[in-house]
């Protein structure tokens, strides 16, 4: 039975192992449970899951920072694609936005990614043509 809620503590590792299969680019560092357990223990509500019978089939994290709203991590295990899932992940997330007041969602999508570009278009986002990210990695010393 496919259920959605938000991620605890536990769901770290199921997380990780997740995205090494669904997600695009899960391979970068600081990606790790730590990081997912980080992000859960400073928000509860911030990573949504899919899961089916016990697995995680999907993911979106709902970034706010009490300006801008930001999504990440949308991915759905190849088995459950083209159900809905995804559509249903970033719905979540705009509810979620909206009851924060939030004005305006990005979404980081690869470049490469074409599979992720139909998703997201026809969930009503497009690329920002006048803007690049700009990223430095933060390293532990």
């Amino acid at each position: 039975m496919l259920t959605y809620r938000a991620a605890v503590a536990a769901d770290a590792d199921a997380v990780m192992a997740f995205w090494a299969v669904a997600a695009e680019d899960s391979h970068r560092p600081p990606d790790s449970s730590e990081a997912v357990s980080r992000l859960i223990a400073r928000d509860p509500e911030a990573l949504i899951l899919a899961v089916d019978d016990g697995t995680v089939v999907g993911s979106i994290i709902v970034g706010w920072d009490g300006w801008r709203c930001h999504l990440y991590r949308l991915a759905v295990a190849p088995t459950h694609r083209r159900r809905g899932i995804g559509r249903e992940l970033v719905a979540r997330a705009e509810a979620r936005f909206t009851a924060y007041g939030g004005t305006r969602a990005d979404a980081m999508v690869l470049d490469d990614n074409a599979q992720a570009h139909g998703v997201w278009t026809t969930a009503g986002y497009a690329p920002q043509p006048e803007w690049s990210r700009w990223v430095k990695p933060l390293l532990n010393t």
